[in-house]
């Protein structure tokens, strides 16, 4: 099966594209990152993005290079994957999502529209992003040297889910089918199957048995 590439799209040499991946109008892949002088990601050619088969890259949609993008994944339109993010198969990053560097996100798991998944973190398998989640790396917000050892995005573990436009601050566990729910400002580790609220969040009851992922056997 052949891949389709629109002829407004940029895809930069030695990118690999599997069987069947569509790069829409106007989409980049394989875009070396532009860094500020004061970065503190360390400049450095990167290895050619690569897409597993039967990934669609939508219009506008930005790749970047040294990422590693599974099967069957749908970038949405206007949406960002930043260097040395890997992404498992079946995942959906939707319109104008953006996920930094250096992050993991498992296999079928949704970022919804407008979300900001920041660098460092880990997304576990199924897991659910509402959209204009926002997540957080730096305590210090550029402030002191110190903040370089400490920087770290959330773990969002297996089938949790985050609401809309919830806050999940830097380092933060959200625990194995936890449910935080819209708004929230999550500052301490959540246990796993609880849902959160509020600002600061807290637990408010457990997750019902009926919305729990089956479990391997």
């Amino acid at each position: 099966m052949s891949s389709e590439i629109a002829p407004t799209a940029i895809v930069y040499p030695g990118t690999v594209v599997g069987d069947g991946c569509k790069i829409l109008d106007y989409a980049v892949v394989g875009k070396q990152p532009t860094l500020s002088p004061r970065s503190t990601t360390k400049p450095e050619e990167l290895p050619p993005a690569e897409l597993g088969p039967g990934t669609i890259v939508s219009t506008g949609a930005i790749v970047f290079a040294g990422a590693t993008i599974g099967e069957r994944v749908i970038v949405g339109d206007q949406a960002c994957v930043r260097e040395r993010v890997q992404v498992g198969d079946d995942v959906v990053i939707g319109r104008g999502a953006l996920v930094e560097n250096d992050t993991t996100v498992g296999a079928l798991t949704k970022i919804q529209a407008d979300a900001y998944i920041t660098a460092y973190s880990t997304l576990e398998d199924n897991v659910f992003i509402a959209p204009c989640v926002v997540t957080t790396n730096d305590n210090f917000m550029g402030r002191t040297e110190r903040r370089h050892q400490l920087r770290k995005g959330p773990t969002i573990r297996r089938g949790a889910r985050v609401g809309g436009a919830a806050v999940i601050c830097p380092g933060v566990e959200i625990g194995e089918e936890s449910f935080v729910g819209a708004g929230a400002v999550v500052v301490s580790d959540v246990p796993p199957r609880v849902i959160v609220v509020g600002n600061p969040a807290r637990v408010l009851r457990d997750v019902p048995q009926d919305e729990l992922l089956a479990r391997d056997v």
